[in-house]
């Protein structure tokens, strides 16, 4: 559909922080198509249980397009047990080669408590740099907010939580409901 025909769908944040032995993914949960919030309570962080090991993934963009991602992440996850870059590549490489695959339209954070990563479907897999990542319309802000916030004395959960409370404050995408995940490393 072209741009001026559908609104566009906007209305995510996604942060992690990794600080402390801990890494917590945050996730507000505003969907809103153009002006209009659609939804104010979406939890776009989740838990899967590939094989036991617990991992949380955060996904921005369409949610029937992050469903499909995350069906196949798990799939990736069983396959190859405890090697999460493995499965992100896997997935990156099945995202930007397979025909139907190609035009989904969401971003990824992947964290097994160890790693984190951000999977997109340019075939990119991204470690972030000073153990934060964010995507989404909000996301610059979360980013930006947690970047600074590390230099304070919070812990993980307090640097997400806050870094949301900020991007919440300014993105109008991004709203004060979050859902939170939290994996010991």
């Amino acid at each position: 559909m072209s741009e001026d025909k559908f609104p566009g769908w906007h209305g995510t944040t996604i942060l992690a922080v990794r600080r402390g032995g801990k890494v917590v993914v945050a996730g507000d949960g505003q969907v809103s198509v153009g002006q209009t919030v659609m939804k104010g309570t979406a939890r776009k962080v989740r838990r899967l249980k590939p094989g036991g090991r617990d991992v949380i993934v955060g996904f921005a963009g369409s949610t029937a397009d992050a469903f499909t991602l995350l069906e196949r992440l798990e799939k990736k996850l069983e396959q190859a047990p405890g090697q999460l870059q493995r499965a992100c590549v896997d997935l990156a490489k099945d995202w930007r080669t397979d025909k139907y695959l190609r035009n989904l339209e969401a971003m990824l954070i992947v964290t097994d408590g160890d790693q984190i990563y951000v999977v997109t479907g340019a075939g990119d897999v991204l470690e972030p740099e000073h153990d934060v990542a964010a995507i989404g319309s909000g996301g610059n802000f979360a980013l930006s907010a947690a970047r600074g916030l590390m230099e304070s004395d919070l812990d993980a959960e307090g640097v997400a939580r806050k870094a949301m409370a900020i991007a919440a404050d300014i993105c109008v995408y991004t709203n004060g409901n979050l859902t939170v995940e939290i994996l010991e490393a």
